[in-house]
């Protein structure tokens, strides 16, 4: 495996970000676009997590902190990579992240029907909690 290189994004990773999400990402999210990304880099320049090798996009994650809880998105890998330890990086460098602020746990947001990336969550050490069930409202028009 070539090395991977991991570091946060910059504003100029966002167009290649949304693109490399509509071909590696399972669903899409309402800030799924260049606003909202930019919204995210600008706010918290560190918690878009990217992992490259060979100069190219090989994976994301978001990992954003709140000051009290530490929430993961976006985490996706280019299918052509996956088992290859990109998503593991990612993880990692998320967890590291959280630890250095002061997180206590993790959370991720996972789509129910995404089989495979159930098991990944899984391998990492996350797990499911069943008592809690995600409710949304869209604040746009």
């Amino acid at each position: 495996m070539n090395q991977l290189r991991i570091r946060p994004a910059a504003p100029s990773d966002i167009r290649t970000v949304l693109r490399f999400w509509r071909e590696a990402a399972e669903g899409t999210s309402i800030s799924d676009d260049s606003d909202g990304v930019t919204r995210l880099v600008a706010r918290d320049p560190e918690a878009l997590i990217l992992a490259e090798r060979d100069g190219a996009l090989a994976g994301t994650v978001i990992a954003g902190f709140d000051g009290w809880r530490c929430h993961l998105y976006r985490l996706a890998v280019r299918p052509d990579l996956r088992r290859q330890g990109v998503a593991s990086a990612l993880l990692a460098a998320a967890e590291r992240r959280f630890r250095e602020l002061g997180g206590r746990r993790g959370d991720a947001m996972v789509l129910n029907a995404n089989e495979s990336a159930h098991r990944a969550w899984a391998a990492a050490g996350y797990a499911p909690e069943p008592q809690w069930s995600r409710w949304t409202k869209p604040l746009a028009g």
